[in-house]
Order: structure tokens, then C-alpha cells, then sequence
């Protein structure tokens, strides 16, 4: 194929049907993979420094230390659950326009997060500023999958953004411990305001605008819309209410009270009516249904959900025993996910070179592989113990399965539809990522609490919590060797012809 060289400030004339959007140069994609992946490590950072902040916020606004959670909880609950409708919004009205929409919208309520004082508050700035990290993730990666061809590049830019996650996290949990430790958590917000004001400006500055043939074409699914972000939301919201968001009020019984049942089957019942309507009734579907059809697809997403829920629990975990358990500080807490920064910049890498030359079942496997071992050390570490003999292996082995498992599932997902679809692809894999995160941590929560019998026992809480990780991460282990099989991915360039071929015929099925 002959590709025509462009910069980003020439348009790509292809907006009739039928014409491929011009290639942009060598230095350029650069560019866009610089500006992507700085999107998402900011984007993220919220992420691990709420998890860091959570409890000196909650000593600040003398709130219970369970109530506390929701702080932790609200950014990737809706960070998850509107990513949903994020790459549908952008392919109808330009994914960079999209792009910068969220950044201003990301902006501001983490501005308006550092005014509050208290709880609900604050958990509902943060969950709308999550919000905007949700329109972020697809349109991110529909602009690094639009504009650059499968190959090598691509590979490597989806590992570099796939790395942001974890080493947004990490570093996240470190302006986290610092701002709650040396001044007023309300500087931690004003800070990620100025951050993401620079960061996301000089970004769309050197973005290319997308021009593809479905562009302003089609209709919102308000309907799928609603269903899905609200099914989502409920569902979330049910796992993590265990306690009282009330100040001043002890927490609740949790299970114990009708209404939690009731919204459980509200949101089943959402989801379930997503689905038949998604498949059966939407003009033009935010989640369409012929992307399931790629081989091994729906085993992959399950296994990269169930590998998230569990590094989203060990993450948590991990800051909280030390922080509750061992009495550090918050500080030096974070320090402690230091190796999870350093090698995450090497699992991108190293995940990326593997793509072309390893099954994608495998490079999975070991994803999966290194948070189930990862758990099971700090599962099984005395209450009290120097950081090098098991907190210090587990950190290392933790960085491989963020990378590992977003850079295979991206990769297939991106490569299993069509060129126009490449934000649908990035808004399943980003709820899978942040989602699976959110929602994994509301189900540790509930078994910390009800295993315990009653009795004020942290250690056994939060062991019983990582169990049940464990479980996750083997169970992610054994679907993915049984049911995935995708072969190593060497595609050099696009291959609209095949592809749309495929897909017509899973169409026409």
C-alpha cells in the first residue's frame, strides 16, 4: 500500500465513503503517541492518588474508615462506566474534539474537588471528573489506532499507553502521600486541575484531527446510552454501599437492608435490557454486537476483566495494610509501589516486542500469572514484616499484568474491527481496565466485612480480601489457557479489504 505523507495541519481528504485517511509522517506519529499516552497517565494519576489520599481525607473530615472508600471508589466508578458511550460520541463528532471536551470537563471538577468538605461532596466532583477520564480512554486510542497502521508502531504506542495505567497509579499514590502529608489535601486537587490544564492544551495542540467517513453521521443510542451507563453505575454502587456515605453516622448493614437488593435487581435488570436492545432494537448501537464474533474475543475480555478486578484489589490492599496495619506513613506507603513505576515503563515495552512473536493466549497468561502470585505474597506476609522478603517481590511482579494484559487485548481488539470501529474497540477495553478495577474492589470490600463474623480484625479482613483476589486472578489463569486462542499478531499495515469482509460476513450471521 502506498501511504501519502501529512502533518497534522493538513487534512486527510477522505471524508467520502470509501477513502482512507492519509498517513500521517514518521515524526508525527510520535508526536500523537507522546500526547496520547500523557493523556492517560494523567488521567490516571487520580486513580492511585485517591487510593494514597483516602484515609488522611478521611481523618481531615472525621469520617469512619469504611465510609472512607467511597473517596477511592467514585473516580473509577464512573471512569468505568461511561467510558461505555465514549468512543460512540467520538466517532460522530471527531474523536480529538471529543478529546479536548473531556480534558476541559477533567479540568474543572477537579478544580471544584478541592472546595469541597465533605464526603458526598467530594465523591461526586471526583466521579464526575472520572467522567471525563472515561471519554478520554476510547478517543485516545482511536487516534493512536485511526492513525497509526497495525505493525510495530502501533504495537509499541499501545504498550506505552497501556503502561500509563499502572505508572499513573503508582505515581498517582505518590502526589497523593505527598499533599495529604506536607499540606491540605485540597492542594492535591488544585494541583491535578493545573496539570491536566498544561497537559491536555499542549496535547490537542499537536493532535491531528481525525477525519473519517462516519463523522457527524449516524444517532446517539440515548436509550443503549442510559441502559448501559446505568446499569453500570447501579451495579457498581451496590457492591461498594456496604457502608453509610453519611458523616457522623455508623456504617450500615449493608446486605441486611432491602433497598440493596432492590437495586441489584434494578441493575441486572438495566444491563439485561442493554443487551437484547443493543442487539435487537438500535438504529446505531454504542456497543455493536458483530465485534463479539472475532475468535476467542469474549473469552479474552473475560479474562482481562477478572485479571483487573484482581490488581485493582491488590492495589487497594496494599496501601491500607501498611498504612492501618503497619502504621507507615502515607509517604512512604507509596514508596513502596515505586518498582510498580519503574518496570511498568519495561512491561509496555517488553509487551509490545512479545505481540508479534508470542500467542496472544500466553502473553495473557503470564499477565495473569504475575497478579495471582503477586496476591498470594501479600496474602500470605506476617502483619508486621520488613518490605524487601514479600511486599518488595510482589510490587516487581504486579507491573507485568496491567501491561501485559492491555496491550494483548487492545492489540486484538483494535485489529478485529474496522478502521472507523477503532473507538468502540477503546471504549470496551477502557471499561474492561477501569471498571473491572472499581467493581473488583466492591466485591473485596464485601468479603472483607462479612468474613470477619463481626470481629474488629483487620489482618483477617483484609486477608480473606486478597483470597478472594487470588481466586480471580487463577480463575482469569484457567479461562484464558482453555478457551483463548489468538494467534501471534504480525499484521504490517491496514487491511480494510479482508477486515471488511470479515465483518460483513459476521453481519450477514
Amino acid at each position: 500500500m502506498t501511504s501519502t505523507e501529512t502533518t497534522a495541519a493538513e487534512p486527510a481528504q477522505n471524508d467520502a465513503p470509501g477513502q482512507r485517511q492519509a498517513e500521517l509522517s514518521t515524526a508525527k506519529k510520535v508526536e500523537l503517541i507522546a500526547a496520547m499516552t500523557s493523556i492517560q497517565l494523567v488521567q490516571m494519576i487520580p486513580f492511585g492518588a485517591g487510593i494514597a489520599a483516602t484515609l488522611p481525607i478521611a481523618d481531615d473530615l472525621k469520617l469512619h474508615r469504611d465510609v472512607a472508600t467511597w473517596i477511592a471508589a467514585s473516580y473509577p466508578l464512573t471512569q468505568g462506566a461511561f467510558v461505555l458511550a465514549g468512543g460512540r460520541i467520538g466517532s460522530m463528532f471527531g474523536h480529538k474534539r471529543t478529546l479536548i471536551c473531556a480534558g476541559a470537563w477533567w479540568v474543572l471538577w477537579h478544580l471544584v474537588s478541592g472546595f469541597m468538605r465533605n464526603i458526598i461532596g467530594l465523591s461526586f466532583c471526583r466521579g464526575l471528573a472520572g467522567a471525563g477520564g472515561a471519554f478520554m480512554v476510547p478517543n485516545s486510542v482511536a487516534l493512536l489506532a485511526i492513525n497509526i497502521p497495525p505493525g510495530k508502531m502501533r504495537n509499541i504506542a499501545m504498550g506505552l499507553f497501556g503502561a500509563m495505567a499502572p505508572i499513573g497509579a503508582a505515581g498517582g499514590s505518590v502526589f497523593g502521600a505527598l499533599f495529604a502529608q506536607l499540606t491540605h489535601w485540597k492542594w492535591l486537587f488544585f494541583f491535578l486541575a493545573m496539570l491536566g490544564a498544561v497537559v491536555f492544551s499542549l496535547s490537542a495542540w499537536v493532535t491531528p484531527t481525525d477525519h473519517l467517513p462516519t463523522r457527524g453521521s449516524g444517532s446517539i443510542d440515548w436509550l443503549g446510552a442510559y441502559l448501559g451507563i446505568g446499569g453500570l453505575i447501579l451495579f457498581n454502587f451496590v457492591w461498594n454501599s456496604y457502608t453509610n456515605l453519611f458523616p457522623g453516622q455508623a456504617p450500615s448493614a449493608g446486605w441486611d437492608e432491602a433497598y440493596e437488593y432492590a437495586l441489584l435487581i434494578v441493575s441486572v435488570v438495566h444491563l439485561a435490557a442493554f443487551v437484547f436492545w443493543e442487539k435487537n432494537g438500535a438504529k446505531d448501537p454504542i456497543l455493536p454486537f458483530d465485534i463479539w464474533t472475532a475468535p476467542s474475543f469474549v473469552s479474552l475480555i473475560t479474562v482481562s476483566l477478572l485479571s483487573f478486578m484482581a490488581f485493582g484489589v491488590l492495589l487497594w490492599y496494599i496501601n491500607v495494610w501498611l498504612l492501618t496495619v503497619r502504621n507507615w506513613t502515607v509517604l512512604l506507603s507509596s514508596a513502596a509501589l515505586v518498582p510498580l513505576t519503574v518496570l511498568g515503563a519495561v512491561a509496555a515495552i517488553l509487551s509490545a516486542w512479545l505481540i508479534p512473536r508470542l500467542s496472544a493466549q500466553y502473553i495473557l497468561a503470564i499477565g495473569a500469572l504475575c497478579v495471582t502470585v503477586s496476591i498470594t505474597l501479600v496474602a500470605t506476609m506476617p502483619a508486621q514484616q520488613s518490605y524487601w522478603p514479600q511486599l518488595f517481590p510482589a510490587a516487581v511482579l504486579m507491573a507485568f499484568c496491567p501491561d501485559f494484559i492491555f496491550t494483548a487485548a487492545q492489540i486484538i481488539a483494535s485489529n478485529s474491527v474496522k478502521r472507523h470501529q477503532q473507538g468502540i474497540a477503546g471504549s470496551l477495553i477502557g471499561t474492561i481496565i477501569t471498571y473491572g478495577q472499581s467493581i473488583g474492589l466492591g466485591f473485596a470490600g464485601t468479603v472483607e466485612r462479612y468474613s470477619t463474623g463481626g470481629e474488629d480484625d483487620l489482618v483477617k479482613g483484609y486477608r480473606h480480601a486478597l483470597y478472594f483476589a487470588i481466586g480471580l486472578g487463577v480463575a482469569a489463569l484457567v479461562l484464558d489457557l482453555l478457551f483463548v486462542r489468538v494467534a501471534a499478531d504480525t499484521q504490517e499495515g491496514w487491511d480494510e479489504e479482508v477486515n471488511d469482509k470479515a465483518q460483513e460476513g459476521s453481519e450477514e450471521a
